[in-house]
């Protein structure tokens, strides 16, 4: 293996603690950001965090009807997946920056 070999292989052992460096503050910064679903109209709304986590959950006591409480979970049901929806997409286009866009195997995402 020649000295031109090793320096090449320094240098992408670089690139890839550098990605990993930007990586650990993507996944960071996701954890601080609020994203938010809603369904029926505002009535139930959910907040996420960038990675997906339900941070909180807010309901209007119009959509709390003791006698159809089917309809409350479903908007609940709306409201969080649309929150997580976002959330991924949003991670996505934040780790996309980082990796230009390379699938790496092994990524939370």
């Amino acid at each position: 293996m020649g000295m031109a070999n090793l320096g090449d292989m320094g240098r992408m052992m670089k690139q890839i603690q550098k990605m990993q460096d930007d990586l650990l503050a993507v996944q960071e910064k996701l954890g601080t950001l609020e994203i938010e679903g809603t369904a029926g109209g505002g009535a139930v709304k959910a907040v996420c965090n960038g990675r997906a986590e339900l941070l909180r959950l807010s309901l209007q006591p119009e959509v709390v009807d003791p006698a159809d409480p089917e309809m409350l979970a479903d908007l609940v049901v709306a409201a969080v997946n649309e929150a997580m929806r976002l959330a991924r997409k949003k991670a996505d286009e934040e780790m996309a920056r980082v990796t230009g866009g390379l699938q790496l195997p092994g990524l939370p995402f």
